[in-house]
């Protein structure tokens, strides 16, 4: 198979960066099906902070903390804070909540 670069784009900070052909023969070499999903920058730091024992942090798209949005839950109408950006089509609910939504399979 002839492999060609190609551009991707980083899942963690969004910069674009080149999935060579030598890179993508060794992923095929090594039995890998996708492709990366963040570049060779993020990839080292989360690298780092794995083998430092801090792998349970987690960052949003811009390598910062995570961030959080201010909601009223639907079902009982308690103050939360949930990690997404909440879209007024569909409901939002606390952790409690949730839990039991999902419970019930709704």
């Amino acid at each position: 198979m002839a492999y060609v670069d190609r551009t991707l784009t980083c899942v963690d900070c969004g910069a674009e960066f080149v999935h060579s052909a030598e890179d993508q023969e060794f992923y095929a070499q090594k039995g890998f099906v996708s492709d990366p999903k963040r570049c060779p920058i993020c990839r080292a730091t989360r690298r780092s902070m794995r083998d430092s024992g801090e792998g349970g942090v987690r960052v949003g798209g811009n390598g910062g903390p995570k961030e959080y949005f201010a909601v009223v839950c639907s079902r009982c109408g308690n103050q939360a804070q949930v990690p997404f950006k909440p879209h007024m089509d569909r409901p939002v609910y606390c952790s409690d909540c949730f839990r039991a939504v999902h419970a019930q399979g709704a």
